[in-house]
């Protein structure tokens, strides 16, 4: 208790610090990368200030403003959408929560960081009445992840599959068929056929986002925490995945660092834009990535499913993830919550999301109608048969335990357990994460 107390004093003297030297108050579009406003030029709209920390949400948001205000002329709205860099967004959004003043109307968290705001009372709004009836056509585990005492929170963006992309120009100047890659084992030997072949790498090993381990590990039936909250980072199945990373670097050769330290990086997509990287291992959400900042890779990366690590194994995790609320500091309540609703609950709204996102929706009632199959950017790039991969393996996506400490987890694994293991050499996967296990055991007390 004295630590909790401790931290609430901190975050709300550091918010009156925020207040004082012009943070506070909603937007502070000085300090956005970006800002947007949709519906500036209606008459009598309310006003309604959106945060997020990736650039391609505000888009959606933005598509989902003009769309509410052609269908509601009645009660319009002024978007005003702003993207913030991802620790100053959610850092900045906590400090506005606790010190009760300064939030916007509505927020992306970010998977990892959701746990904060649950701690305590959830200073954001339930989204009970519009998601309930809606619930069996949904997958039902991305909720979950966003409530607390039976109220749901913040609403997904994403189921978050896990899948390989492949380079099939890399893939088949090295003389690999990628529909032959089953395994783990069967994706370092295409490796090396890679490397010995072609002027490219298999891959990239990531020393800043944790995100691709968790999804390998999670195929193994493992995690960063049971599902009683108890820290499971040192589990044999955790150690032996982060020797597997070492080894295509080191041993097998076919990967390196990760430029930039993690797969949304300028330096890596400029590398992977060109050809360097054959592969890389991420979920289906990133294909917005590719779009955007890889525009070369148009017509040469394919979707497949994840090697699994033995025969009949799973292909598949689900990774990361956007909840967006309305926090309790909206003066329109019932506004932001029906704009939210309609923005991301709605068939249109998941249609959407896949067509301008590239994500694959949570509401499994579109998958494959005639809306999502309508040719986009995004079939256009990475060929027709997306969705035939998310139909295999939509069955083999475990749950990922997401507590008040897996920030503490991505922190101390991003920060000490990569850079000793991948990056120095001074540890062992077995020796980093007893360590970090530990490190958050005595956090946790």
């Amino acid at each position: 208790m004295k630590k909790k107390s401790l931290l609430v004093l901190l975050f709300s003297f550091m918010a009156l610090v925020l207040i004082a030297c012009g943070g506070g108050g909603k937007g502070s579009s000085s300090e956005a990368e970006e800002s947007e406003v949709t519906g500036g030029d209606i008459e009598n709209a309310t006003e309604l200030s959106y945060w997020t920390f990736v650039e391609l949400h505000m888009e959606f948001f933005k598509d989902a403003a003009t769309r509410w205000n052609e269908q509601y002329p009645d009660r319009p709205i002024k978007l005003v959408a702003e993207t913030y860099p991802y620790d100053q967004m959610h850092n900045n959004l906590l400090l506005a929560l606790q010190s009760g003043t300064g939030a916007p109307d509505i927020a992306d968290i970010e998977i990892s960081r959701f746990p904060n705001f649950l701690q305590g009372e959830p200073q954001m709004l339930p989204m009970n009445e519009y998601v309930e009836p809606e619930m069996d056509n949904f997958v039902k585990a991305r909720f979950d992840i966003y409530s607390k005492d039976g109220n749901y929170y913040g609403m997904p963006t994403h189921v978050g599959a896990s899948v390989m992309y492949y380079n099939k120009e890399v893939m088949d100047a090295a003389g690999v068929d990628i529909d032959s890659i089953k395994t783990w084992d069967d994706y370092v030997e295409a490796g090396k056929k890679v490397v010995q072949n072609t002027d490219s790498l298999m891959t990239t090993v990531s020393t800043d986002d944790y995100l691709p381990m968790w999804q390998m590990i999670s195929q193994r039936d493992s995690d960063w925490f049971d599902s009683d909250g108890n820290p499971t980072l040192n589990t044999q199945a955790n150690i032996d995945t982060l020797q597997f990373l070492s080894d295509m670097i080191y041993k097998d050769k076919i990967a390196e660092l990760t430029p930039g330290g993690q797969p949304h990086a300028e330096e890596f997509y400029a590398e992977m834009n060109e050809g360097k990287y054959a592969s890389i291992a991420m979920p289906m959400w990133y294909m917005g990535r590719f779009t955007d900042y890889m525009s070369d890779l148009k017509g040469k990366m394919v979707v497949r499913p994840l090697p699994a690590w033995e025969e009949g194994g799973k292909r598949s995790a689900g990774m990361g993830g956007t909840g967006t609320v309305v926090t309790n500091q909206t003066e329109n309540a019932e506004l932001a919550q029906d704009f939210l609703a309609f923005a991301k609950l709605t068939k249109e709204a998941n249609v959407k999301l896949w067509q301008v996102l590239g994500f694959d929706p949570p509401r499994t009632d579109v998958w494959g109608t005639e809306e999502i199959m309508e040719d986009n950017k995004f079939f256009q790039f990475f060929g027709t048969d997306i969705f035939d991969t998310l139909e295999k393996i939509k069955d083999e996506i475990n749950a990922v335990n997401i507590t008040e400490n897996t920030p503490d987890v991505a922190t101390e694994v991003n920060t000490n357990v990569f850079n000793n293991v991948l990056r120095q050499q001074t540890q062992t996967p077995e020796e980093a994460l007893n360590e970090a296990q530990e490190k958050i055991k005595s956090n946790m007390k």
